[in-house]
């Protein structure tokens, strides 16, 4: 009796030993997935490479204006804008694309007045977009003076005076002439004194050039 005993709780013992728990069945349902995800590589982060590249102070830009200036109607501080007629290139790469847009300011503008001098204007570019960053810059004054007009004011005074002396001599002879022609110069000179000067004006479409005063670094692809 006591061996057929001994037999059934030892058979028991080993099917308790081999029936699984709920731990184990959570763990085997569970490990599958795990091991699934184990072998599925996590996707790659593709992110563009970038490499910094200095443009050195006396670098020109060759430039075309997007917007007006003039000596007539611009004001100190009034914003200029342009854009870069050709490619700046570095080591045989395109640092600078063509159309790369600059931002500036109006530093200085005086009109023409009257006997005041000759009319100017100047403007310098503080900053520069190529993609989508923007850099500060320093640069060059650009500026612009208007054509001298004193061959056209020699010219208005002596028209002036050559008329007065025509019509003195015929009112008064020599002393006539004379007398008129110091009134017509000086009739001439009124004239020059109450004309304005040209102006300076520049629209779109106007080349110009600058130059960097000072080095700055931009952020281009390796690609």
């Amino acid at each position: 009796m006591k061996p057929l005993l001994l037999l059934t709780l030892g058979a028991a013992v080993a099917a308790s030993a081999c029936t699984p728990t709920a731990s184990d069945t959570a763990t085997t349902t569970l490990d599958p997935v795990n091991a699934s995800a184990a072998r599925t590589p996590s996707a790659a982060v593709v992110r563009p490479a970038y490499r910094d590249v200095t443009i050195a102070a006396g670098t020109t830009l060759p430039l075309t204006l997007t917007s007006s200036v003039a000596s007539d109607s611009s004001a100190v501080s009034d914003a200029v804008t342009a854009e870069l007629t050709s490619p700046l290139r570095i080591d045989d790469r395109d640092v600078l694309p063509a159309g790369t847009l600059l931002s500036g300011i109006v530093t200085d503008v005086d009109d023409s007045g009257r006997v005041k001098g000759r009319a100017m204007i100047a403007f310098r570019f503080t900053s520069l977009r190529t993609g989508n960053s923007r850099y500060d810059i320093e640069s060059a004054s650009v500026s612009r003076l208007a054509p001298a007009t004193k061959g056209e004011d020699a010219t208005k005074i002596g028209v002036g005076a050559g008329a007065g002396a025509v019509i003195g001599g015929i009112l008064g002879g020599k002393d006539g002439a004379a007398k008129g022609a110091a009134i017509g110069g000086g009739a001439g000179t009124g004239v020059v004194l109450a004309t304005k000067g040209q102006e300076v004006r520049l629209g779109p479409g106007t080349d110009v050039t600058t130059r960097l005063t000072a080095p700055v670094t931009v952020r281009i692809s390796r690609n």
